[in-house]
């Protein structure tokens, strides 16, 4: 269970009536994120309060009559994805602070400046980010968010979303030192085995992660490989 001390209140107010669990925040977070959560451990108190400043438990007739059930987990998670979560002033921050970073971070990995066909460094996108008051939510998903950002910066940076094509020959060995990393970065399109062994594929990827791609590639197979950018 969480601790008290680190829980927040998730609150539901609906038919009149309120309901309440404290929950850790960040399970809550992802939860309203869409990610599947097991509440089992996530709850500091096994109970549906009607309000948990004061220890006032919700009575089981009440809770029957609004949720259908007295099962507590299944009521945490509707009162959690329909109430709202109240966060402390640094619970808040932390949260913010977490998701501007993701967003930072997506956006700087799938967007290019058109202009130079080069990504924004994380920092630019910060800035930029400041100048035009984005306003961040801590409980609304990254790829949500990421699109109304981008919206926002574009009267400030030449900014946009753009796949590249990479062109890779790789050796049997290298190819599977490798493997895992082109899938993780991006969708290979094409691919064929030669036969003096080696191993050519198409791979799209963000434009964003071009350098990061060459790089990996590069490291990982000690510069044994051929990479072309395909225009």
């Amino acid at each position: 269970m969480v601790s008290l001390d680190d829980a927040v209140i998730a609150r539901y107010d609906v038919q009149g009536e309120r309901f309440e669990v404290l929950v850790d925040p960040e399970s809550a977070q992802k939860l309203k994120e869409g990610e599947e959560i097991d509440l089992n451990e996530k709850l500091a108190i096994d109970t549906i309060f009607k309000d948990s400043n004061k220890g006032d438990r919700a009575s089981e007739d009440k809770l029957n009559k609004i949720f259908n059930t007295n099962d507590v987990l299944e009521i945490a998670k509707e009162i959690i994805l329909k109430g709202e979560i109240q966060l402390t002033t640094d619970q808040r921050r932390k949260l913010l602070e977490e998701k501007r970073k993701q967003i930072i971070d997506s956006i700087s990995q799938n967007a290019i400046n058109p202009q130079t066909k080069t990504p924004h460094p994380p920092q630019r996108i910060d800035l930029a980010m400041k100048e035009a008051k984005v306003n961040i939510d801590p409980f609304k998903a990254v790829d949500i968010q990421v699109q109304d950002v981008l919206k926002a910066l574009q009267p400030i940076l030449p900014i946009r979303f753009e796949k590249v094509v990479i062109a890779i020959k790789l050796s049997a060995t290298d190819s599977a030192k490798v493997f895992r990393d082109i899938k993780n970065m991006g969708k290979i399109t094409k691919e064929e085995w030669q036969k003096d062994g080696s191993w050519i594929a198409l791979v799209e990827i963000p434009a964003g992660l071009q350098e990061s791609f060459f790089e990996v590639m590069n490291n990982k197979t000690r510069g044994n490989v051929e990479l072309k950018l395909i225009e």
